[in-house]
């Protein structure tokens, strides 16, 4: 999948559960990556790119980034200083990117909140860029503590987390997760008007039948009768 735009904005848990049914490699970028605007969902192909310390190898990856990228910017997870702004993430909006990663941290979190693009970083620091670097190519990748970013990887990010897979096995991913998705959906609403999951999951029966086989499992037990759940 190449089209940045094609690229649903689906749930991290629902893309993680995906992944382990389908056995597809998933990469977790560090738990310390945290949302600084709550509640939004995000996913594009990855325009990944390394900072040394100057703001142009950015701006060139903004530049040639499609329209509906994520922006992944390595800053090696320093916490003396922050890498991105308000005018970067300004332009990273105008430009019509869906997000930005930042293994780093960010500044001018008040104005972030106001451009309204979302934003993961580590957290928050005062303190701009403290080297200045000579002019180079820009590197091209990104590492978010061990996880390797390309361009041939799709990035999906919301409060749970930022998840990294390879664009290839993109449909097969998204196919299961918006099964996934359905399914559970659906199980929700069974469970507000009236019908328990412990009902919808005949967990009475899977109790039962494990009495008499100890080693049977819940997924085991759903899969005998065509149920699903994720946990």
């Amino acid at each position: 999948m190449s089209d940045a735009a094609s690229v649903p904005a689906l749930p991290t848990a629902a893309i993680a559960d995906a992944a382990l049914r389908l056995g597809v490699p998933v990469g977790h970028a560090p738990a310390a990556l945290t949302p600084v605007l709550p509640g939004r969902t995000f996913a594009g192909v990855a325009a990944p790119v390394t900072h040394l310390g100057s703001v142009d190898v950015i701006l060139e990856a903004i530049d040639d980034a499609p329209a509906g990228a994520v922006l992944v910017v390595d800053n090696g997870g320093r916490d003396d200083e922050a890498c991105v702004g308000d005018l970067l993430v300004l332009e990273a909006e105008r430009a019509g990117l869906a997000g930005i990663v930042v293994w780093g941290r960010h500044r001018d979190t008040a104005q972030l909140r106001e451009i309204g693009l979302p934003v993961h970083s580590v957290g928050a620091r005062s303190t701009g860029p403290l080297r200045v670097p000579p002019a180079g190519r820009a590197l091209r990748t990104a590492v978010l503590d061990g996880v390797v970013v390309t361009d041939a990887h799709v990035v999906f990010a919301d409060d749970d987390g930022v998840l990294v897979a390879r664009a290839a096995s993109v449909d097969d991913l998204v196919g299961a997760a918006r099964a996934i998705v359905a399914t559970e959906a659906a199980q929700a609403e069974r469970m507000r008007s009236g019908t328990s999951l412990r009902e919808q999951l005949d967990f009475a029966g899977y109790r039962a039948a494990q009495a008499s086989d100890p080693a049977l499992t819940l997924r085991a037990h759903l899969a005998a009768r065509g149920g699903a759940i994720e946990v």
